[in-house]
């Protein structure tokens, strides 16, 4: 069953049943149009009750995990987060997790029900078109307008910027760049890419990029299908929030820099000549 909640989100009710959704449940209310956890978090519960959900799932985002947890303490219920792999075992959901950082991979479930997950994006395939159809199931929102304690007054955008957590393609910088000049070529290969460009703490805490770039443990966690790792050294802490890439390119001058014993590829060089040699060769190829 597929919950979906918002303004005007008739046709994501659509794209579920298309997507493989046996129901769906919606709520398209103008106190849903913006995040607010205190908007969304007790229909969500309220819901779980009324309908005896065994598992609920989210996508482990910013808001997502938000969500997930008050959720889980509003219906007093475990949570397992940031899941890279789920399986059924006698009618319990098993979760698999990264543990210490990334170094080791755990499977984790909760023994009462519901079961509250959440799940990294892009860890598992999109699914597929089915050609199935429904009618979607329509409620109220739990909380009405004038309850909640927030508004939303307006937004900043970044424009031209791809989000880290929805990037298939990130191309990071972090000391090796030298200083704040140094990330031109980095986000000049994530343009020619159609990426987005991030970055290690140690770049962040140097003052040279803001902190809205950073992965690792205290920055953002990703799962892109391609990380390209520019004179980023590999400390743990770094790994942990990239360490599920499907492939990841590490170009370094040292050797025996640790984010070596991570990639897939590794290319030991200086990266002011390599970065630009392979935007260059990629916006040929890719026209």
């Amino acid at each position: 069953m597929a919950l979906i909640l918002g303004q005007d989100v008739a046709n994501i009710a659509t794209l579920a049943f298309d997507l493989g959704a046996d129901a769906v449940i919606g709520c398209d209310d103008t106190s849903l149009a913006d995040f607010r956890v205190e908007a969304y978090g007790p229909l969500i519960g309220q819901l779980a009750r009324e309908r005896g959900s065994s598992a609920l799932l989210f996508g482990a985002t910013t808001r997502g995990r938000d969500l997930a947890a008050w959720v889980a303490a509003e219906l007093d219920a475990g949570l397992v987060p940031d899941g890279i792999g789920l399986k059924v075992e006698n009618g319990t959901l098993v979760v698999t997790r990264p543990v210490y950082t990334g170094k080791l991979l755990a499977d984790a479930f909760v023994t009462s029900s519901p079961q509250i997950i959440s799940l990294r994006g892009h860890a598992f395939p999109p699914a597929e078109s089915t050609g199935k159809s429904g009618q979607a199931e329509w409620v109220q929102p739990a909380v009405s307008e004038d309850d909640l304690t927030t508004r939303i007054i307006g937004f900043e955008s970044s424009e031209g910027t791809v989000s880290l957590n929805d990037a298939t393609i990130i191309v990071s910088g972090g000391r090796g760049v030298g200083g704040p000049e140094g990330f031109q070529p980095v986000q000049e290969l994530a343009d020619v890419l159609g990426g987005a460009m991030g970055a290690s703490r140690a770049a962040v805490d140097a003052g040279w990029i803001p902190y809205e770039y950073q992965v690792g443990q205290t920055g953002k966690t990703v799962s892109p299908d391609l990380y390209i790792a520019c004179g980023i050294s590999g400390a743990i802490q770094h790994q942990a929030g990239m360490r599920t890439a499907k492939v990841v390119v590490a170009i370094n001058k040292d050797p025996d820099a640790p984010i070596f014993k991570l990639a897939s590829y590794g290319i030991v060089g200086d990266l002011f000549k390599i970065v630009p040699a392979l935007s260059a060769e990629f916006r040929k190829r890719l026209g």
